[in-house]
């Protein structure tokens, strides 16, 4: 009797033990990344009809989500997703291109970069995207009532120039410069209007916050960096990895250029010994170096990584670790 007393003890005090790692590791993950919150009993309309989405509405941070696919369906767009470099391309119903990628602000507008606000998030494996932005990108407009959890949507449709209005009166019709909706619609002046001219006329916020440009040059370097230092880590370390360098490049300590922090300094041999030139970025790597210089950051502030195994001494010890991903901590 006391044996078995003594061996349930024994079974719960296991039990109890194993339950308290299986905690600690959920808690901490989710304490790490914010959960868009479903809005529940959200009635959405399109042009004043109800409709259904299929997916929830969600909010994180304030801000209002929609979910990519059917709100492209209701617009009457097409997307499709590219399972290479993890991006979804939309098409409008009006000729607009878009590109978006999860947990990255910087989106591609008929081939130029812009940057949201807020980026792109994956729930349960699909694509949400900040309300308003998405709807502009569309060419629509949105209204949300959140007393009454009203959602109205509406497809604008363009402007169409006639010989009595052109562009001067469509612009002053739509409250919108000249020169903007020229520059809209891939038009260089007033001459090239034409009777008949469909004029895109829906001008999405985020075309006044051009993204930060980068050269196919400094995207190569980069890449070749990465790929010897992490090219056989996950895409997350390799994304890691080449933030590190950007986050230098921010950081007043540090050159002011991709080139100088890689070239200067010891913490990259491989700038020295050849093996940079030699390097070749494989497909993750080289999404990885895109999505960074995107903006898509996975260690704010750090601005060192090293193999814990590797790099012993005071310095390394003496930094405060951000995060480890694979065989790399990051450090500030």
């Amino acid at each position: 009797m006391i044996r078995n007393s003594r061996l349930m003890s024994t079974r719960m005090l296991i039990a109890l033990f194993v339950m308290i790692l299986l905690c600690m590791s959920p808690i901490s993950a989710a304490a790490a990344q914010k959960e868009a919150t479903v809005v529940g009993g959200v009635t959405v309309t399109m042009n004043g009809e109800k409709v259904k989405l299929t997916d929830p509405v969600r909010m994180l941070d304030g801000r209002l989500y929609a979910p990519v696919a059917r709100m492209t369906e209701v617009f009457g767009a097409k997307a499709g997703w590219d399972q290479d470099n993890f991006e979804l391309t939309i098409h409008n119903a009006f000729g607009d291109k878009i590109v978006l990628s999860e947990g990255v602000p910087v989106v591609y507008f008929n081939g130029s970069r812009y940057l949201m606000d807020t980026a792109p998030i994956m729930v349960d494996g699909k694509t949400y995207a900040p309300l308003r932005d998405l709807a502009e990108m569309l060419h629509g407009t949105v209204k949300w009532n959140a007393e009454e959890l009203l959602l109205e949507l509406q497809a604008v449709q363009p402007a169409v120039v006639t010989e009595e209005a052109g562009l001067t009166e469509i612009s002053k019709q739509y409250d919108v410069r000249e020169a903007e909706l020229a520059k809209r619609n891939g038009l260089k002046n007033a001459a090239d209007v034409k009777a008949g001219t469909a004029l895109r006329v829906v001008m999405p916020t985020l075309l006044g916050n051009e993204a930060k440009p980068y050269t196919e040059k400094d995207y190569k370097l980069l890449a070749k960096i990465t790929q010897v230092e992490a090219g056989y880590e996950s895409y997350e370390g390799q994304l890691a990895v080449a933030n590190v360098i950007l986050n230098r490049v921010k950081d007043s300590r540090f050159p002011e250029t991709i080139y100088d922090v890689i070239y200067s300094g010891k913490q990259f041999p491989a700038a020295h010994n050849g093996k940079l030139d030699k390097s070749v970025p494989n497909a993750s790597v080289l999404r990885a170096v895109k999505d960074a210089l995107n903006g898509k950051n996975n260690v704010e502030d750090a601005v060192y990584f090293f193999n814990p195994d590797v790099s012993k001494g005071s310095f390394w010890s003496g930094l405060d670790v951000v995060t480890t991903i694979g065989n790399h901590s990051f450090a500030k």
